[in-house]
């Protein structure tokens, strides 16, 4: 059986490819967990990523000087980091960006200090990337953990495009389950942008979208955890307001698209008139991103499924 032949992995099967007996060895992963006084969370974040046994990870910490007990559990689990360090930091985009300095995976990714991945969601992403060589970005399906770690919601399976996600449709793209190759990182700059608060996940992912597929999993990865804190639901409004704006940017630095533009030069004139703004969004803007959503076209790619034990592409 070939690697890319192995959905996800038994225990046999992990001692098997950690020995790399008869078997092609798992592509490293990059994983980079930022964290800054996230003691209520943080172990089960880390113990989420080690206990799945990956055999080729590259794990890294960075904390953002921490005053309460953060410090404490990252040093319980020193000896499954390749590298960690503790020193002020602008914001979490800042601390990613340290992090990814110093990785060494040839498929990256991160996990937010209170979010957590699935069991053997890792060896989903090393199959995936080891069966396809032409696929560089996935996503796995959205689910969603309570306060307390239960898997409380699984979501439908979202499709995505470049176009789309122009348009506004399909925009949240759970970070908890993407991951990439490292030559996309590098074409897209090879950075996060610190001047976002909690758009940094958006901006990078347009970036990508400028030269690579979106693949869809039907697969668990990674979850995001709901609670309160949350940096995207703190002021809803004003994370949509920041995303649109750098939609806008991406638009118009991008040849074509002319009806999309259009559309949003509309979009944020009708905004400024408060009797017809809501009318507007209601009978035009939702009933268009719906149709975006959720209609079939040929700028989806395929869906990665597992069948009979091998990833196959599904239309």
């Amino acid at each position: 059986m070939r690697l890319g032949d192995v959905p996800f992995a038994t225990e046999s099967t992990r001692r098997e490819m950690a020995g790399g007996i008869g078997h092609r060895v798992w592509p490293r992963i990059t994983l980079v967990t930022a964290v800054y006084n996230g003691e209520k969370y943080l172990e089960e974040t880390i113990r989420s990523v080690v206990q799945q046994e990956y055999p080729n990870l590259d794990y890294i910490i960075v904390d953002g000087f921490s005053t309460d007990n953060t410090l404490d559990i990252i040093s319980k689990y020193e000896k499954h980091l390749s590298w960690w360090v503790s020193r002020r930091d602008k914001n979490v985009y800042e601390a990613l960006n340290t992090g990814f300095a110093r990785s060494t995976g040839e498929v990256m990714g991160w996990l937010n200090a209170n979010d957590k991945l699935h069991t053997n969601g890792l060896f989903v992403v090393g199959s995936v990337f080891a069966a396809f060589n032409e696929v560089e970005w996935i996503t796995g399906r959205p689910t969603v953990f309570n306060d307390e770690g239960m898997t409380v919601e699984v979501q439908n399976l979202p499709r995505w495009s470049r176009n789309r996600f122009l348009a506004g449709a399909n925009r949240h793209i759970q970070q908890e389950s993407t991951f990439w190759r490292r030559g996309l990182w590098e074409r897209a700059g090879g950075y996060m942008d610190t001047s976002y608060r909690a758009e940094g996940d958006f901006e990078l992912w347009m970036r990508f979208f400028r030269s690579a597929r979106l693949y869809s999993v039907d697969a668990l990865i990674g979850g995001w955890r709901f609670h309160t804190n949350s940096l995207s639901h703190a002021d809803p409004e004003q994370y949509d307001k920041n995303c649109d704006e750098i939609v806008e940017k991406e638009l118009s630095r991008t040849s074509g698209h002319g009806l999309l533009k259009s559309f949003w030069r509309m979009d944020r004139a009708i905004r400024r008139v408060p009797k017809v703004r809501g009318i507007w969004h209601r009978a035009l803007v939702n009933n268009l991103r719906w149709c975006f959503y959720h209609v079939p076209g040929p700028d989806w790619p395929p869906v990665i499924e597992c069948k009979r034990d091998k990833w196959i592409f599904r239309r």
